[in-house]
């Protein structure tokens, strides 16, 4: 399907279906699979603009806006979470290194004082 053109009304109806396949407890996956698209694809669509999607021209209702933003906000948090705590990890990295760099250099300057004393 490499290059395929989906019209808008075909999208809409796969959205729809997708909807309810995940509100079966299906994998994204699972659902793409089953649409016949990638799930990069799926992603795509999900993220389009309803008018573009073409389920106003279907009569469809978007009533799940309200968890889409509830889940927009989760993942804004989750975002900001996780840079968070790849900064505490790249600190603490760099703590280990300086740590290890210096008991080296510790341990380097007993095996010379202790050749010394031969």
């Amino acid at each position: 399907m490499v290059g395929r053109r989906h019209p808008s009304e075909e999208i809409a109806t796969k959205l729809a279906q997708a909807n309810e396949l995940a509100a079966k407890g299906k994998t994204q996956r699972e659902i793409s699979k089953a649409l016949g698209v990638s799930v990069m694809t799926y992603h795509r669509w999900k993220k389009m603009p309803i008018s573009s999607a073409g389920s106003t021209a279907t009569g469809d209702t978007r009533e799940d806006d309200a968890p889409q933003a509830e889940s927009d906000d989760a993942l804004k948090h989750l975002e900001l979470e996780n840079s968070r705590l790849r900064k505490l990890v790249t600190d603490l990295l760099l703590e280990k290194i300086s740590l290890e760099e210096e008991l080296r250099d510790r341990h380097a300057a007993r095996q010379r004082r202790s050749e010394k004393t031969k």
